[in-house]
């Protein structure tokens, strides 16, 4: 039995998460955290491509799919990226605590 169509015009980092897993889940989990990063890392390869590249809707299209692939990959290994982003973000530079980085250019981030 197919499922409704749903579309939305935006998603949170939690939204998204949901929506793949929604989606994906099952061939997520048989595909595996290993099969999963492969696909996560040519992402991020042909995102590399599009950066170098001019097209922009190409570029969002690679973003996009960088992003989506990240929250299969989270999904995949029981990570909530939204409440992994808000303990290490949310509250300033994970290195000096501020709003606006204030740590040395030498340093990361």
């Amino acid at each position: 039995m197919a499922s409704a169509k749903q579309t939305t015009d935006e998603l949170s980092i939690g939204d998204l998460q949901r929506h793949i897993r929604t989606m994906y889940f099952e061939k997520d989990v048989a595909r595996g955290v290993d099969g999963t990063f492969m696909w996560l890392m040519e992402e991020i390869g042909e995102l590399a491509a599009a950066l170098r590249g001019k097209d922009q809707e190409n570029l969002a299209e690679e973003f996009a799919d960088v992003i989506a692939w990240l929250a299969t990959i989270a999904n995949v290994a029981n990570v909530d990226l939204n409440a992994a982003l808000v303990a290490k973000y949310g509250h300033g530079c994970p290195g000096c605590g501020r709003l606006e980085c204030e740590c040395p250019d030498s340093e990361k981030p």
